[in-house]
């Protein structure tokens, strides 16, 4: 892809699944990452994966629930990198709340039974920290007159879920705030779209080895085979791209037709 090689670019959320796959294939690219994660240990597994086939990048523990984590993140990737030139934000701490048996207290269950506070929780990480993390690159982006910012939604920001209402609706607010980041910088070189995923055969979902899930996916799904980390590595890395300079503001859905 054209204008990857020698980009600097955060990767907040890059331990495990597709976050991990994308910054393997910015750097597969030519990119400098750095990889960003509350988990260390697969921050610096994937760090390692890139400078083990030749690429840069560089580990970093941080927490999309505290700003000032998320300010040392960005600072660590101007400092380390000189710079930054892309953001992808594809970090999504559930808190336990992805846990939907009946007997977690802490379940985002629905809207009459949900914790308060794991409503809290969710937007906080799952919104709020996407705002942070945005908000403290942007002045970067702004003094150099370009940067690209790639936020990370779901199907169930627009789908008709009967539980996870909390996530839900985190998600749909990435929705607003890649379109207003767009409208608002658009003009002074700052590129945001956002990519919204369907069923991804992450470690997570291989994990859990939820056969019903897998296969109500593939009743609805249009295609042979349900998603794979690549699947959105691939779309993030054009969206960072030269290649996609006239892309801005868009919600784009890989879902391998699931919600057609």
């Amino acid at each position: 892809m054209n204008g990857l090689n020698g980009k600097r670019i955060v990767v907040a959320g890059g331990a495990t699944g597709i976050g991990a796959a994308t910054a393997v294939r910015l750097a597969a690219e030519g990119s400098a990452v750095v990889v960003g994660d509350l988990n260390i240990a697969g921050a610096r597994a994937t760090a390692r994966r890139i400078t083990e086939a030749g690429g840069t990048a560089i580990p970093a523990a941080f927490d999309l629930g505290d700003e000032t984590s998320i300010q040392d993140l960005i600072r660590l990737a101007v400092t380390e990198l000189g710079g930054i030139d892309g953001l992808y934000n594809v970090g999504a701490d559930l808190r336990g709340t992805g846990d939907l048996s009946p007997g977690n207290p802490r379940r985002d269950s629905d809207l009459l039974d949900i914790d308060m506070a794991v409503w809290r929780e969710n937007l906080e990480v799952n919104l709020i920290g996407y705002a942070l993390t945005s908000r403290a690159a942007l002045p970067h982006f702004l003094k150099q007159g370009h940067g690209v910012i790639v936020n990370t939604s779901s199907g169930g920001a627009t789908g008709s879920l009967p539980n996870r209402p909390a996530y839900a609706t985190a998600k749909a607010g990435v929705v607003a705030l890649t379109r207003h980041t767009a409208s608002r910088f658009g003009k002074q070189g700052i590129r945001c779209n956002c990519v919204s995923p369907g069923l991804v055969m992450g470690e997570t979902q291989i994990a859990a080895n939820d056969k019903a899930l897998h296969a109500q996916a593939m009743q609805l799904v249009r295609s042979t085979r349900l998603g794979e980390p690549r699947d959105l590595a691939a779309t993030v890395a054009f969206l960072m791209s030269d290649d996609a300079e006239w892309v801005n503001g868009q919600i784009w859905t890989i879902d391998g037709g699931m919600t057609l």
